[in-house]
């Protein structure tokens, strides 16, 4: 789906926004970032102020601003699994050691999720990372387990960093925000790709506690030096009153892509997000070469799917994304899809 109408490159217009083809403020446009904080003020029920916001060259790269800030060569990073498979990588990029946790499908109540976490915490370990709504599994984690990971994160001196950027797109029950909980310690990454369809211009934030934020800008400017001015200037229009319209349109068009997809495959319906994650062991049994044997297959019958390691240890299962494609390709290939899983 395209961007909402006037929020979309194409609307912009040089007569209108002089210098847009410059650099922006190495923060952001300034109304963009107290938009934001009032945004962030507004939903997550936490006052939040222009000194705690980022405006980043999407999610990703805020992510990489706050690993860039909190870590040290050799530290930990928590990951809860599955998880989304860059956050892998861009604790290494920062010389830092990622410890996936088996969680989402793994842990049954609050005492569950802090057991899960405290046999993997170390000596170095310095920060935990989750996902909420969750990418690749399209589940949500509960409030009361959120509230038992902000706290044991509290007690052990941890970071948190709480990956929000389905916050839009939850089906059943809430979006719980973690920063409420351990703000003093919590940074919470969205993204203007996920909630508006604008993947293409790179435009995300961060909120975390101020004292901390000038570093993390830091951070971007020697990675990117300023998120480019014309997405957060699209950005802008869309908090302005035809996001949040163009949302609540999309958010029905992912919840019965959803439902429809997971009826197909014969799998719970997603929570949320945009994901099903599909454990596809007895078929890859049938290929000498397991997983990547039956990708192939996929692969060469037109279906495109993402192999369960990039998420953590998930040897045999897959991730796919019904929102691809328009509502009726999705279906035709959620169908073939079914037939070579012998599922239908």
């Amino acid at each position: 789906m395209e961007p909402p109408e006037g929020c979309r490159m194409e609307d912009l217009a040089v007569t209108e926004y002089p210098g847009m083809h410059r650099y922006a403020q190495t923060r952001g446009l300034p109304g963009l970032v107290s938009a934001v904080a009032d945004r962030v003020t507004e939903r997550s029920g936490l006052s939040t102020g222009p000194s705690e916001i980022l405006i980043s060259a999407g999610a990703t790269a805020g992510l990489a601003a706050v690993l860039g800030t909190i870590l040290d060569p050799g530290d930990e990073v928590m990951i809860l699994a599955p998880y989304w498979p860059l956050i892998d990588g861009l604790v290494r990029t920062y010389r830092g050691n990622p410890v996936p946790v088996p969680f989402i499908g793994d842990v049954s109540g609050p005492d569950d999720a802090v057991a899960a976490l405290e046999s993997r915490r170390s000596d170095r370990t310095v920060a935990l990372y989750l996902s909420t709504p969750n990418n690749p599994t399209g589940r949500l984690i509960p409030g009361e387990q959120l509230d038992a990971l902000s706290d044991w994160a509290r007690s052990n001196r941890l970071w948190l960093i709480s990956d929000e950027v389905y916050e839009d797109y939850a089906f059943t029950g809430r979006h719980v925000y973690s920063r409420p909980l351990a703000p003093e310690r919590t940074f919470s990454v969205h993204s203007f790709s996920k909630a508006f369809g604008m993947a293409g211009n790179r435009c995300g934030y961060v909120a975390g506690p101020a004292e901390v934020m000038e570093m993390l800008e830091r951070i971007s400017i020697h990675n990117y030096y300023s998120t480019p001015t014309a997405a957060q200037l699209a950005a802008f229009r869309a908090l302005g009153g035809p996001g949040d319209r163009w949302v609540d349109n999309a958010r029905r068009v992912y919840r019965a892509a959803g439902a429809s997809a997971s009826r197909i495959l014969g799998v719970p319906a997603p929570e949320g997000s945009t994901f099903l994650f599909l454990d596809v062991a007895d078929r890859a049994a049938d290929h000498e070469t397991g997983l990547q044997g039956l990708l192939v297959e996929l692969a060469r019958n037109g279906i495109a799917v993402a192999p369960g390691p990039s998420f953590g240890p998930y040897p045999s299962h897959i991730r796919v994304c019904y929102t691809a494609d328009p509502p009726d390709v999705m279906e035709r290939g959620m169908e073939k899809l079914s037939r070579l899983l012998h599922r239908a």
